[in-house]
């Protein structure tokens, strides 16, 4: 589908884009996502719908933007998150020509890599609403819609939004990048793990991880870690503490909440004993789903490692 003669065509009829390959139906949500009587009470509606003064964007993109609905595609969003991270690769899936503003015509598009070449994903904006909330990812600031329309492409990509319940981080980060990824088994980690983290952050690289069990139940442990979670890792750094030098490793939970509560999390005694000018730079106290850890603690908690950049 071209976007450009698509919406070109809807504007000049005064119509808004319905599209006929991925419709407004519960075989675009898949047989088995929901209980039968829940999939006939789905409603779609349009941001225009919902929200007074919907935008695509508001005030730049930024993974806190995003929090997982009842879809479990934290693999994707984790993804997602370390996209927002890389403006390079986020300019490629994310095209700018498009808006509620100028030229709204219902209608959008986002780019993916599959199989070797970039594919332009073009979706209509009617979303999917159970009992008066998304079915999916939800925005944070409630007339930000980026989040819930790309998701839309990719459920579209994959052939419906069941397809996205459980999956692969290794294959979102290629999807959303184009690029190669390594994965590292925390189980059994390279003995420089501290120096790879930190060089794949400097180097711009995506990176996610992921906790061992099952990922249909998402337990919650007592220390706030969930199992079988995709989670992204936001960042990687070496600062001074007590009487040497401290590795620890940023990681940020899809769901937009739900944090670590051991050594390092935000309201642990180890920032105490770090200096004002590190601490200020490094620790947002909110319940945002983002957290410090110990490398010692990141290898016990998570089982594998995801880095993917344009090169290997």
């Amino acid at each position: 589908q071209d976007f450009k003669k698509l919406r070109a065509l809807c504007l000049s009829q005064g119509l808004l884009f319905e599209d006929d390959t991925f419709p407004a139906h519960t075989s675009s949500i898949g047989p088995s996502l929901l209980p039968e009587e829940q999939l006939w009470q789905i409603q779609w509606k349009r941001p225009t719908e919902l929200q007074r003064n919907p935008h695509l964007i508001m005030d730049g993109v930024s993974r806190f933007d995003i929090m997982q609905g009842e879809i479990g595609d934290c693999w994707m969003l984790a993804a997602l998150g370390s996209l927002t991270l890389r403006k390079q690769f986020l300019e490629n899936v994310l095209p700018k020509d498009q808006g509620f503003q100028d030229d709204y015509a219902g209608i959008f598009h986002f780019r993916f890599w599959q199989y070797g070449e970039w594919v332009d994903v073009v979706i209509d904006d009617r979303l999917p609403i159970l009992n008066g909330r998304y079915l999916s990812v939800h925005p944070r600031t409630s007339n930000e819609f980026w989040p819930s329309l790309l998701e839309k492409a990719y459920a579209k990509l994959r052939g419906s939004y069941q397809k996205l319940n459980g999956g692969y981080l290794s294959d979102a980060l290629v999807d959303l990048s184009g690029g190669v990824q390594v994965q590292f088994s925390l189980q059994d980690p390279p003995p420089d793990l501290e120096e790879i983290l930190k060089a794949a952050d400097k180097s711009r690289c995506l990176m996610g991880c992921s906790t061992p069990g099952q990922s249909t139940r998402n337990i919650e442990l007592r220390n706030g870690i969930v199992q079988g979670h995709a989670y992204t890792v936001t960042g990687a750094v070496k600062i001074p503490y007590k009487n040497g030098w401290k590795h620890i490793i940023r990681i940020w939970n899809p769901w937009g909440h739900g944090e670590w509560k051991g050594p390092w999390s935000d309201n642990s005694p180890q920032w105490d004993r770090v200096e004002p000018k590190y601490r200020e730079a490094l620790l947002r106290n909110k319940d945002d789903g983002e957290f410090w850890m110990s490398c010692e603690n990141f290898q016990k908690q998570f089982s594998w490692l995801y880095i993917c950049n344009n090169t290997p």
